[in-house]
Formats: structure tokens, C-alpha cells, sequence
């Protein structure tokens, strides 16, 4: 028998991820449950779900640690969650009107325990191991680009402190587990 893992695709627009169930507030062909992500709690049951992903999603909505307290709720223990966002220093970040917030390589460290981030701003019980941050690692790059993100993804903070205002990257993504 195969264990297949259960995907929920938070926003999915109609680019929904093979095989996972898709949330959206746009009736659309790929949605599968319409609902408004802004709303809580989701028409979900708790721990239900080994993968969720939110792809482009969270920047557009109200309140990230109330989603995030969503996402922790409907996952189950120790599945994973994978976030891409526009960064923070990145020209298509400011260019959406529609984006309410911006990322920056420390941005879910509220959510890790193991962060002194986390420990000293409890703003949540949902707790998420940050195991894996990216950049860019959807998007084709330029040879110098390549180089820039090469740089980046090895020294996260030293490249966001050091370099991001000199060569800005455009996404970050962030492979968090639940604990």
C-alpha cells in the first residue's frame, strides 16, 4: 500500500500544485474549496494535512500570524510547510498594490523555538522549525544573478545585510516543519 501524502495549496489561484487540495476565494477551475483566507477559521479540520503551501499567498493577506496559527492548526505534526514571498528589498515586493507585507530572512524566526527571535517575541503558540531558506528558487536567473543568489543562499543575513540593497533578489522561500 502507498502512503500518500495529503497537499493543501493555500491561494492557489489556478496554478494549484498536482494532487493537493486547492483553497482560493476566486471560483476558478483549479479551486477546489472557495474561501476567503482572511476569514478563520478555515473549512478545515484540524491536522489534516502532511504538506501545505502558500505560493505567493501570505503577502496578500491580513494578518500573517493569524495565518500562520491557521496553517499550524491544519497541519499535522511534523508536516511541512513551504512559503514563497516577494522579498522585502525586491522591486515586485512595492510594485503590487495588493501586497501588505514584505520578508526578510528572519521573518518565521518568530515562529522557531530555537530562534532567540522566538523566545524573546512570543507573539504565537504556533511553533515551526525553519529547516531551509531560499532565494529565487523559482525563477531563472542571469549568470551574475545565479552568482548573487549562489552568495545569498550560503550567508543569508550576511548577503541581506551586506548586499541586498546593492543587488536585491527577488523571492524568498522558506521550508518550515511543524513542531
Amino acid at each position: 500500500m502507498v502512503n500518500k501524502l495529503k497537499t493543501l495549496d493555500l491561494g492557489c489561484g489556478n496554478n494549484k500544485r498536482l494532487g493537493a487540495i486547492g483553497i482560493d476565494f476566486n471560483d476558478l477551475d483549479a479551486v477546489d474549496i472557495i474561501h476567503d483566507l482572511n476569514v478563520f477559521p478555515y473549512p478545515l479540520e484540524d491536522s489534516s494535512f502532511d504538506e501545505i503551501y502558500l505560493d505567493n499567498t501570505l503577502e496578500h493577506l491580513d494578518d500573517v500570524i493569524h495565518v500562520m496559527e491557521e496553517v499550524y492548526r491544519i497541519c499535522k505534526p511534523d508536516g511541512v510547510v513551504k512559503v514563497i514571498v516577494p522579498y522585502f528589498r525586491s522591486v515586485w515586493a512595492c510594485i503590487d498594490p495588493t501586497h501588505r507585507h514584505f520578508f526578510t530572512v528572519n521573518s518565521f524566526s518568530y515562529f522557531d523555538p530555537e530562534n532567540p527571535i522566538c523566545v524573546r517575541y512570543a507573539y504565537s503558540d504556533a511553533r515551526f522549525k525553519v529547516e531551509r531558506i531560499i532565494f529565487n528558487e523559482t525563477i531563472a536567473n542571469s549568470l551574475v544573478r545565479k552568482f548573487i543568489v549562489k552568495i545569498a543562499n550560503r550567508w543569508l543575513n550576511g548577503y541581506e545585510h551586506y548586499l541586498s540593497h546593492l543587488y536585491p533578489l527577488d523571492d524568498i522561500t522558506f521550508y518550515l516543519r511543524k513542531i
